[in-house]
């Protein structure tokens, strides 16, 4: 159980790191000042493949339809990906996904709503750049030096998804180590200093939550994970860039009531300092963080931490 003792412990070993600026930055020409609250971001899902079916979009006017309307309903950036990353899933050639994730890029453009890409090949990421994409999320590290010169050249956000394995597509067991966030942040060091000597400084970092993993099918093992990894994200803010997490589902839990699970991750992911939410249920995840960004401490005012430089 959940208690409010450990969420004590953890501010009282770890506060500073709380409050420690992180970075903005504009994205499809709109301004991101990630500490000034939560970000949403909307997910599309191109692949038949997708498990979640709300997100599943077949048509390239279907996806740019639902874009629109997560986009209204509070989803500041939206994701697309064409190939699904669960280990069942069929892989998805470069043309293929190219062919699908291009017009939908362009259309959701053409109505002024900055667009993510997940992806791990160098071609997809140059085609969906070139068709006005303002955001690669990356899910694997294989052809990354191909990748940060692009998106350097265009000025484009790179999310870094941890994951042990050149590809989402390409792990087998997870390893969990002693101090999850320890490993974390040695991985996100290493890669912001090897991203930033491409030139690349747009950076959210994502801690990758483990769905795909093949010894992840135990519900409690992997949610006690997850829950770990939402509520001690903001340990990784001393790097200096916020923080992306993909909110989960624990169908072993939530069972028929599966789409109200984001929106509870979505409470302790905040609580853990997330700045950007990837979420399927935009409108119910907006509702939570509404919900406690509306609560107010007795007597106390609400501190910002300042700027970086």
């Amino acid at each position: 159980m959940l208690l409010l003792e450990h969420l004590s412990d953890l501010y009282l070993n770890y506060g500073d790191s709380l409050v420690h600026p992180v970075r903005g930055f504009a994205l499809g020409g709109e301004s991101f000042d990630f500490q000034k609250g939560p970000t949403l971001m909307g997910v599309i899902n191109l692949s038949p493949d997708s498990w979640y079916r709300e997100s599943v979009c077949l048509s390239p006017d279907r996806a740019i339809e639902r874009g629109i309307v997560l986009h209204s309903q509070g989803a500041r950036i939206l994701d697309l990906g064409a190939e699904s990353t669960l280990a069942h899933a069929s892989l998805a050639d470069q043309t293929e996904q190219i062919q699908k994730l291009t017009p939908v890029i362009q259309g959701l453009r053409r109505a002024g709503i900055p667009v993510s890409v997940e992806t791990y090949l160098a071609p997809v990421a140059r085609a969906c750049l070139q068709a006005g994409a303002n955001i690669l999320n990356l899910t694997g590290l294989a052809q990354i030096e191909e990748i940060y010169p692009m998106a350097a050249e265009t000025g484009a956000g790179i999310i870094l998804c941890y994951v042990q394995g050149e590809t989402a597509r390409a792990v087998n067991d997870f390893e969990f180590p002693t101090d999850p966030i320890g490993t974390l942040y040695e991985y996100f060091a290493r890669e912001c200093e090897r991203a930033n000597r491409f030139g690349v400084h747009k950076l959210i970092l994502d801690p990758g939550l483990g769905f795909y993993y093949r010894n992840l099918t135990d519900g409690p093992t992997r949610v006690r994970y997850q829950m770990d990894a939402f509520l001690n994200s903001f340990r990784l803010r001393p790097l200096g860039f916020p923080i992306c997490n993909a909110l989960p589902h624990a169908f072993e839990f939530f069972g028929e009531e599966v789409r109200s699970a984001e929106p509870f991750f979505a409470s302790l992911a905040a609580l853990g300092g997330t700045h950007l939410f990837r979420t399927h249920e935009v409108s119910r995840v907006k509702a939570v963080l509404d919900t406690l960004d509306a609560y107010e401490p007795p007597g106390r005012q609400r501190k910002t931490p300042s700027s970086p430089d």
